[in-house]
């Protein structure tokens, strides 16, 4: 994609807008960014470019609010991160998206209204565990920020930390999709200068946001995270559904 398209720009307008997002509201700029690539670019393109801008976007987050991350919950997290990516690429199928539609937007709707999650999830064993699902997903659904961030956000109340620790976490989970898809055969270098204008513009907005989550309290910041996951949740429910009307379609015809 050339630099003079208007296309370009849009996509590079809308990556700094969806790292400010994340800044402030915690999590859903992945996923609203996602959505759009998926309507402009080729299908082989959209997880891909998708991941490496993310991954300039974390990584910049990270680096901006070096100090609030809580690295025990990195120790554990992480690895297990990187050993369910690896597992996914060794399995680089194509999983029932329906299927991932709705236990992803039912997980998003328990963490977020549910009761607490036990203590044993909150500990080591729950992060291994949830390091490992996430980091399997990422390659099949893209944006699995949501569930991260909200599995993260069900350990803080402090909302520096909860960010922080949220992008640290996504920063290395990014990074090795970029690997996996290389190996895969997907050409990088025909999407690099928009990859790399896009993370620019997200770091922008990144460094906004997150100057204007300093100003805010953790009570509206937790008001604000859990009705953007709400929103993610039913608007995967809402792809589900669309999935099975041809099949009742056929049912009843």
């Amino acid at each position: 994609m050339a630099a003079n398209d208007a296309l370009f720009w849009l996509l590079v307008v809308i990556s700094s807008v969806t790292s400010l997002l994340t800044a402030v509201a915690g999590a859903g700029g992945g996923a609203v960014l996602i959505a759009i690539l998926a309507l402009v670019l080729p299908g082989p393109a959209i997880i891909p470019v998708h991941g490496a801008v993310q991954m300039g976007s974390n990584i910049g987050r990270t680096a901006l609010a070096w100090k609030y991350i809580d690295w025990p919950t990195i120790a554990w997290f992480v690895p297990f991160g990187l050993l369910g990516t690896l597992l996914g690429s060794l399995l680089l199928v194509q999983l029932p998206a329906t299927l991932l539609q709705l236990s992803i937007a039912l997980f998003l709707l328990y963490l977020t209204w549910g009761p607490p999650l036990p203590r044993v999830m909150l500990g080591k064993a729950g992060l291994m565990a949830g390091g490992f699902v996430t980091g399997f997903i990422s390659l099949f659904v893209g944006a699995s920020g949501p569930v991260v961030a909200a599995f993260i956000k069900a350990r803080f109340t402090e909302r520096m930390t909860t960010v922080a620790t949220f992008a640290a976490a996504m920063s290395m989970q990014h990074a090795p999709k970029a690997l996996v898809f290389g190996f895969a055969g997907f050409v990088f270098k025909e999407w690099l200068l928009l990859i790399l204008a896009m993370m620019v513009a997200g770091f922008i907005g990144t460094w906004v946001g997150l100057n204007w989550l300093k100003r805010i309290t953790n009570y509206r910041f937790n008001q604000i995270f859990r009705w953007i996951i709400t929103l993610l949740a039913l608007r995967l429910l809402w792809v589900a559904f669309e999935s099975f009307i041809p099949a009742l379609a056929s049912i009843t015809s």
